[in-house]
């Protein structure tokens, strides 16, 4: 449903009061959310945390947990992994850039189409976006870190690869479990579906735990898709960008130099476009990164937390296109943050050495000890036991190294910080 078109029933003063005194009686049960509580929720998404974007709805539909149950649930974590000590909490952010549903099936074409990203086999199960959110137990400081997509890292368990790019951690292992099980006489092309993504979560939760030295708590994977659908239900998004871009045949981004506020399909553009870009890859990162702020701005602008067809439009694109960890209350996690006032939210970009290419593929050539240092310090965590983790943390071996030629740029070789101030939409390449 379009949250321009969603019916809002009117209702009486006397059935208002009616309905304040019944609360009153069950002890203030399901009051209206403070300005305070989305506030407070609108700056964590601003830090990254897309997931609670679209979970923000829940503060307005805590109603016998309808909103926390739509949610398709994953046991990818394992139960034995690492977590964060003393109440801290780090959220792992999945973009997967997929044309399929959650059975395997292609989207509608004329989803596809306002996509402009091919059709159902085009793709792959790339995790195209991948953002890891620290959330400290003093809620001092929220600091979100993107992870370029194409560093290229040491994998285990992915049979025939030692190395691969960061975000095919995804889609190699869920294509290694399916043919193990067609193998074994496996069908059903959702059992397929269901077991591969499963596979697919837990090896890039833990290619990201290895890279970072971190404990990984709660995870949200989001479509290809619901960008989109985030974008329609908010009525477009408004961007910033320094100059002009035009790279109709790839991502299908044209737009001139300055503010401007982006349709559904253009803001999808937005988010994909590398191609025609001075750092490539690590200028998405940023987009990314304007474009969460963004939404978080729109929203407590456009006062959708008090606007019932916007927040039933928004809980319907959140359950639509976003899977989330097992035992992850996202009602009462929004609660608890709305408790914290008003923290500061940071988002950094781990840094890269340089760019290669490695049997005929562009990679990011990183410093995976450098990396685990940035992380610690950013998110303040302590130097870990080596017994808290499943296998020592990757380095590439000298057997690995590549070969080809190195190509640096501007914003190689250091980390990137900017800190979410005010209401400003950053300006981004």
């Amino acid at each position: 449903m379009d949250e321009r078109t969603a019916p809002v029933f009117p209702v009486d003063e006397s059935r208002r009061a009616r309905a304040r005194r019944a609360r009153r009686r069950r002890g203030g049960a399901h009051r209206r959310p403070s300005r305070r509580v989305g506030q407070t929720i609108l700056k964590v998404v601003a830090g990254g945390l897309s997931t609670a974007v679209l979970a923000g709805t829940a503060v307005g539909w805590a109603t016998e947990g309808r909103f926390d149950k739509g949610f398709t649930r994953s046991a990818a974590l394992g139960v034995d992994a690492p977590r964060s000590l003393s109440g801290d909490m780090n959220v792992l952010l999945i973009g997967l850039d997929t044309r399929k549903d959650q059975n395997g099936n292609d989207l509608p074409r004329e989803v596809l189409d306002q996509l402009h990203a091919g059709d159902g086999d085009e793709g792959g199960y790339n995790a195209n976006t991948l953002i890891l959110v620290h959330i400290p137990a003093d809620m001092k400081k929220i600091v979100a870190v993107s992870i370029p997509r194409d560093d290229y890292v040491k994998v285990s368990g992915i049979p025939g690869y030692s190395n691969v790019k960061i975000k095919e951690a995804y889609g190699l292992k869920k294509a290694a479990v399916q043919d193990q099980l067609i193998n074994q006489g496996v069908t059903d092309t959702k059992e397929l579906e269901r077991a591969g993504r499963e596979a697919g979560r837990a090896s890039i939760v833990q290619a990201v735990r290895d890279l970072t030295g971190v404990p990984i708590d709660r995870f949200g994977e989001v479509t290809l898709a619901g960008f989109y659908d985030l974008a329609k239900a908010l009525g477009g998004v408004e961007v910033c960008l320094n100059k002009p871009v035009n790279d109709s045949y790839y991502s299908g981004a044209d737009f001139p130099a300055g503010r401007q506020r982006l349709d559904p399909a253009q803001s999808l553009a937005f988010v994909r476009q590398r191609h025609g870009l001075e750092n490539g890859d690590l200028d998405r990162t940023h987009r990314q990164q304007a474009f969460l702020t963004s939404v978080a701005l729109d929203l407590r602008k456009s006062g959708t937390f008090t606007d019932v067809g916007k927040l039933s439009a928004l809980m319907d694109v959140a359950h639509r296109n976003i899977v989330l960890s097992d035992g992850w209350n996202v009602t009462d996690f929004l609660r608890t943050l709305g408790t914290s006032g008003s923290p500061a939210v940071e988002f950094r970009t781990l840094p890269v050495l340089r760019y290669d290419t490695i049997n005929g593929q562009d990679v990011n050539i990183i410093d995976p000890a450098a990396i685990r240092r940035e992380v610690r310090a950013a998110f303040g965590e302590p130097e870990p036991a080596a017994a808290l983790f499943h296998q020592a943390p990757p380095t590439m071996a000298a057997a690995d190294s590549p070969t080809g030629t190195p190509t640096p740029t501007p914003d190689v070789g250091k980390p990137v910080a900017t800190t979410i101030t005010g209401d400003t939409i950053p300006c981004v390449n």
